[in-house]
């Protein structure tokens, strides 16, 4: 059973391509570190302060182990200290979220 981490950006939607670029950099460092990335998510229509990205994990376990590679990884905390110098994420919030089963494409066959 996979568990999603559901993370909700307020972004500045002055900044939009900082977001795209910072998104962009987690395509590379969250596989690497273990973690399923469904994908990122920008504004396209309606609010564009808003945005999301999504990542699978097998376990809460799996997902706490993930965290400490990612504090740990040059990469990682160069793309967070890129966010904290561009200030284009007002906020952040993070779900931890369980698929309905039988709703979900496999992850991984799509």
């Amino acid at each position: 059973m996979y568990m999603t981490c559901f993370i909700e950006y307020e972004i500045d939607p002055s900044k939009l391509a900082q977001f795209n670029q910072y998104s962009k950099n987690w395509g590379e460092i969250i596989p690497r570190l273990g973690g399923e990335l469904i994908g990122y998510f920008m504004p396209y229509e309606g609010d564009h302060k808003r945005a999301y990205g999504l990542i699978a994990f097998s376990s809460l376990a799996e997902y706490e182990a993930y965290r400490l590679r990612l504090s740990a990884d040059e990469h990682a905390q160069a793309n967070f200290e890129f966010a904290l110098r561009e200030s284009f994420i007002l906020h952040e919030r993070r779900y931890f979220l369980r698929g309905v089963e039988s709703t979900l494409k496999q992850i991984g066959a799509m």
